[in-house]
Order: structure tokens, then C-alpha cells, then sequence
């Protein structure tokens, strides 16, 4: 096919485009059929005129890429939001076969493996009783060792070590102090996944603050709505300072006028050029280390305040089940704002000194095999997901899009946070056993906020254990009878 984005090309480039967009609305939406259909025009708005939601905008790129035979870069997905803009990033975009000044996805995966193995950890910080004790632990044992593995865009990013890791925490911290944080009080914290959100969490932690995290907008078009519907987290938890992107200078009166508390919208740019160093307050292990809030979507939010030995004590028993230790390497796309993948994926690894290999959210939903890529790449021996991240896989994964990929180091891939369904364990184990995965890896586990995080896990390396029983009886009365 000729390159989409050059002379003539562009009227048949942007005709194919509209019927692509025409198509997947009336699949997800049959009610908008003949005129309505038609009036999608360039500058339709997918999510303010159409109602596209992430997933569905995920398909859309998906079959974009298909059709023109490109790799649109993974910010596409969170920035286009007309057919005007995929225009845009079709015309910018080149074959996936060549290697242009940024980086594109490429089929299959290299063959030669990113070796992560690193020198065993002989100790652990068994007498550390806060997060910030573990912290210090690792960085005066081991300070360059590699803590955080960065990963977009099937390259590897930026390495973040427990020297790193304290020594932007402390700026932040000091950022913090300058601006009036006092020991308890609450602060926000609005960031995707990425060195920011780190540093930030640790940084709040260091000057005596507690991390309240919620979930950036997936998109900067969505960031003045987003931040009005976190007004009532914002109130509830009293926060006094909010960290979240730049852009979010354009709300912050806003913002402040219905937050009383509240007295600084800061980046983590601002942050950093504090003047004076942080004067670190004593913390201890029944202090609150940060404080988890539900969606809010069906009601108001709730939040449920951890202390540190809540999280050590959770830790250092799912650590124990799992057999964790400082060879394991810990892949995760998981939200940094959800218990699984803050509590369960990153503060897991950071005690246990396992390698932290971190992608984000919308990377994994733009080309799920990258997941299964950087667990090839990294050697990754744990990984968690909700059941739908494994489903997902399992529809939107071709096999020449892991092609030569070796996933026999995984040895716990952890399902939970949702119900999770029989067919997903059968099918992704049964899929991907040709790749080396072990259907005895697949762990289902159980958790809740209210216990930190984990609560039941099988015996590691035993595989589902599955049992039928009769749902009516079970649902009436709670009693779990075989059928």
C-alpha cells in the first residue's frame, strides 16, 4: 500500500479513516444508524460527541494500524480525540518495518533476551516497622542496585535505583516542608506511572505527609471534568496539597474555591527546586502511610487508612506464601492509584529487592502483548492482573505479534480484584503454553482493601483449584454444596 501520508494518497487516507470510525460506532452504538451515522464529521469529538470509552477507542486505533500498515506511538492513544487527530497521527506515523527517530512497534520480539539478573539479596529489612525504614534499608545496603525498570513502547526506559528512588524523595520532601506540609496532613496525588509518582509518593512519606493517590485522566482533554469529580475525595480526606501534572494549573482556582483545605496545586517541577533540605519528621509504624479510596463512581468515596505495619505486616506474609525474594522480577502494567499494583506489584518488590519493571495502564490496553513482551524481556517470574487483563490477551493478541517469545520464568501470574472466571484460567494457560507458560503459574488469589491486600493465596506452583457447586444454594444461603 502506498504511504498514506503523501500526496494523493491523503483523500483515500482520509475516506478509509471515516469509514473505519463509521464502522466501529455503529457496532458499539446500532441506534446511530443512517443520517446520524453521517454526520460524523473530522471534528467529531469521540468522547464528547460519540461517547468512545477506552477500550473502544483501543479498537480503533487497532484497526487503524491495521488498515495502514503503521505503529501509531503509544501517546496516541491518550491524545487523539477526533478522526482529525488520527488523521494527524497517520500522516506523522511510518511503516512499523522501518525505525524512525522515535521508537514503533515491531512484530514478534528480539531474540536476544534483556538479561535482568541481578546479585541475590542475602538479608531482608525484617526489623524495618515503616516504609521509609525499608527505603533506607535497601539504599545504604545497596544503593545502585536497580529498583525500577521504566518500559514503553517495547524499549527499555529509564532505571531507578534505591539510591534514586530516597535521593528524589528527599526533594520532594523539601518541596513540601517549604510550602507548609505539616506532619499527617493528607496530600493528593494526581500521577500516571512514571519517575513523578515514585518519587512524589516517597517524598510525601518523608516530610511526614500521607499519600492519597487517585487516577490520573487517561486523557489532557479530560483533566478539568476529572479533577471536579475528585472534589469529594479532596474534601473527605481534608488534603492540603494536591501533585499532579502542569497542566493542572488551569483548574487550580477552581479547584481551591471548593476545597477549603486545600492550598497548593503543585508539579513535581515545582516541588524540586526547594531551597532548603527536608527536615524529616520521626514516623512510626502506627502512623498512617497513605490512605486507599474506592472510585466514587456509584456513591461517595471511602477511605480506608493504612498504617505502615498494616502494609509490612501484608507484605512480609504474601512475600512468605510466594517464596519472594531478590531474584524474582516483578512485571506489572497495574495502576499505581489500585491496592494490586501499588501495595501488591511495587512496595512487594521494593522490600523484597525483587527488580520493579513497570509499564503503564494504557500501554497494556493499547497492545497487550507487550506485556507478555517485557515478562520475555526481563525474564519476569510474577505478574498480576485482573481476570479481564488476562481475557483481553486472549482476544486481542495474534500470534505473530509474540513470535519467539519464552514466558517458561513466569512462575505466579496472580488473578484477583474481580471475579475470575474458569474459561479465562483454562484459556490463557491452554493459549499461551505453546510460549512456555505453565498452567500450574496461574494464581488465583482474594483481597481487599479493609486487609491491606492479599488475603488468600494458594500454595504457589499448585495451579487453580476448581471446584462446581450449586450457585442458588450458595447465593440463598452461603452454603457451598457440590453439584
Amino acid at each position: 500500500m502506498p504511504s498514506p501520508g503523501t500526496g494523493d494518497n491523503t483523500d483515500s487516507t482520509l475516506s478509509e479513516l471515516m469509514q473505519l470510525v463509521r464502522e466501529l460506532v455503529a457496532e458499539v452504538q446500532p441506534h446511530r444508524q443512517g443520517d446520524s451515522a453521517a454526520d460524523i464529521s473530522l471534528d467529531t469529538s469521540f468522547e464528547k460527541d460519540l461517547g468512545l470509552d477506552s477500550l473502544t477507542r483501543v479498537e480503533l486505533v487497532s484497526r487503524v494500524e491495521k488498515k495502514f500498515s503503521l505503529a501509531l506511538p503509544e501517546q496516541v492513544l491518550a491524545q487523539v480525540d477526533s478522526p482529525r487527530d488520527l488523521l494527524r497521527a497517520i500522516q506523522g506515523a511510518v511503516s512499523s518495518k522501518q525505525t524512525p527517530d522515535g521508537p514503533v512497534v515491531q512484530k514478534g520480539v528480539q531474540t536476544v533476551v534483556q538479561e535482568a539478573a541481578l546479585d541475590r539479596v542475602s538479608q531482608l529489612p525484617d526489623e524495618a516497622e515503616t516504609l521509609l525504614d525499608v527505603l533506607d534499608w535497601h539504599a545504604a545496603r545497596h544503593p545502585e542496585r536497580p529498583h525500577i525498570r521504566l518500559y514503553a513502547d517495547d524499549v527499555d526506559g529509564e532505571i531507578i535505583s534505591y539510591a534514586q528512588l530516597r535521593s528524589g524523595a528527599a526533594g520532594v520532601a523539601a518541596g513540601l516542608q517549604q510550602r507548609g506540609l505539616q506532619p499527617a496532613e493528607p496530600v493528593v496525588l494526581m500521577l500516571p506511572s512514571g519517575p513523578e509518582y515514585f518519587y512524589s509518593f516517597f517524598g510525601i512519606l518523608m516530610a511526614g505527609g500521607i499519600p492519597v493517590p487517585i487516577y490520573p485522566p487517561a486523557r489532557p482533554s479530560q483533566l478539568e471534568d476529572h479533577m471536579r469529580r475528585h472534589v469529594r475525595i479532596l474534601r473527605n480526606c481534608r488534603a492540603s496539597i494536591f501533585i499532579t501534572v502542569d497542566e493542572a494549573r488551569k483548574v487550580a482556582r477552581l479547584l481551591m474555591a471548593q476545597v477549603p483545605e486545600l492550598r497548593h496545586i503543585v508539579s513535581l517541577n515545582e516541588l524540586s527546586d526547594a531551597t532548603a533540605e527536608a527536615n524529616l519528621p520521626r514516623i512510626s509504624a502506627n502512623d498512617i502511610a497513605f490512605i486507599q479510596y474506592t472510585s466514587g463512581s456509584t456513591g461517595n468515596p471511602k477511605g480506608v487508612m493504612l498504617t505502615h505495619a498494616n502494609l509490612l505486616s501484608n507484605i512480609r506474609a504474601m512475600g512468605r506464601v510466594i517464596g519472594a525474594d531478590s531474584s524474582d522480577v516483578f512485571v506489572s502494567w497495574l495502576p499505581l492509584y489500585h491496592d494490586m499494583g501499588l501495595i501488591g506489584a511495587w512496595l512487594g518488590s521494593l522490600y523484597h529487592a525483587a527488580l520493579f519493571v513497570v509499564m503503564s495502564p494504557l500501554s497494556f490496553l493499547a497492545r497487550p502483548e507487550r506485556w507478555l513482551r517485557a515478562m520475555h524481556r526481563y525474564r519476569g517470574t510474577l505478574s498480576a492482573s485482573p481476570n479481564f487483563g488476562y481475557e483481553y490477551c486472549l482476544r486481542r493478541i495474534d500470534d505473530e505479534d509474540i513470535k519467539g517469545i519464552d514466558l517458561s520464568s513466569w512462575r505466579a501470574a496472580f488473578n484477583g480484584a474481580e471475579p475470575v472466571s474458569v474459561e479465562t484460567l483454562e484459556g490463557f494457560s491452554s493459549r499461551f503454553q505453546a510460549y512456555g507458560f505453565s498452567r500450574k503459574a496461574m494464581t488465583p488469589v482474594y483481597g481487599l482493601a479493609e486487609s491491606t491486600v492479599g488475603l488468600a493465596f494458594p500454595p504457589p506452583g499448585r495451579g487453580p483449584l476448581i471446584d462446581t457447586i450449586e450457585r442458588d444454594r450458595f447465593m440463598r444461603t452461603g452454603s457451598a454444596r457440590p453439584v
